[in-house]
């Protein structure tokens, strides 16, 4: 017996820094959860070791720094968004005012703008609150990219649509996707060279691997190098642009809804002058 219990005492005495030093990491652990769920969304945890508890603490990290990039993302919505709000809302406080002293056929045409102004700009606001709160895509069907886009382009005068030689018997350019989204993409794409590029808008699509290009380009006078990536920030508008010009929105949900599709959106430059926006998707693979 006497043996015995020296040897528990051995074993006891021996684990016990290595069972304390796996408790203390729990405990790290623990304080940094119970910090995130009082509301410190920077609190992180420090990974020691290639361990099971190491694991858990670098999906720790992962979840914290996602929920802190969601939080911080609405509270940027919800501030820009309130200041978006409130120009085309005091536009049609002003006007409501002025046709009741003074009716006027020219002023309820602008009306009827600044409202349909008002019910785009809410319609972006939910819809890239959507996305960001959703993970993954809220339907999926297989698509043709070339027919939708082709349709969307039909809407501009000044569009001219090409496609890739390759892509002339369709089935390369299907893909799986939400069709909402893909058109709402498409749509904004032309929206953005129509309101800040110069026509003619030239539209094109390839297939890269599998991975399909949508790139419009404008004639208009292209954008600085340095705020290439910051035209996907919602609500940020190039200097010189008019106050009053699109949501700033637009180019964000863009490539919110490539990424989400598998691919991604850039800005580049049109040989000869002016702006390219490509995005890529991810392709269905070709049959046979």
């Amino acid at each position: 017996m006497i043996f015995l219990v020296v040897i528990a005492l051995a074993v006891a005495l021996a684990a016990h820094p290595v069972v304390r030093r796996l408790t203390r990491r729990l405990e790290r652990l623990e304080t940094s959860v119970n910090a995130l769920g009082e509301g410190d969304l920077s609190s992180r945890v420090s990974v020691q070791g290639c361990d099971e508890i190491a694991n858990l603490a670098h999906s720790f990290n992962r979840a914290a720094r996602r929920i802190e990039s969601l939080v911080n993302s609405h509270r940027m919505l919800l501030a820009n968004a309130s200041h978006e709000l409130r120009t085309p809302l005091a536009r049609i406080r002003m006007a409501l005012e002025l046709q009741k002293k003074n009716p006027d056929p020219n002023r309820e045409a602008e009306l009827e703008a600044d409202i349909a102004e008002l019910d785009h700009l809410i319609d972006e606001i939910l819809t890239a609150s959507r996305l960001d709160a959703t993970v993954g895509l809220p339907s999926s069907e297989e698509v043709d990219l070339l027919a939708l886009t082709a349709e969307e382009c039909a809407r501009y005068e000044a569009c001219a649509f090409q496609d890739d030689a390759t892509l002339m018997g369709g089935d390369a350019a299907l893909m799986r996707g939400d069709p909402r989204l893909l058109r709402r993409l498409v749509r904004n794409l032309l929206e953005n060279a129509r309101r800040h590029g110069t026509a003619p808008y030239e539209v094109s699509i390839t297939r890269e691997g599998g991975l399909l290009r949508l790139a419009v380009c404008d004639h208009g006078r292209g954008i600085p190098p340095a705020e290439r990536e910051r035209i996907f920030e919602p609500f940020y508008r190039l200097a010189g642009s008019a106050g009053n010009v699109g949501t700033g929105l637009g180019l964000s949900l863009v490539r919110q809804i490539a990424r989400r599709h598998g691919g991604d959106a850039e800005v580049g430059e049109r040989p000869g002058g002016g702006t390219c926006i490509s995005v890529t998707l991810l392709a269905n693979e070709l049959a046979g």
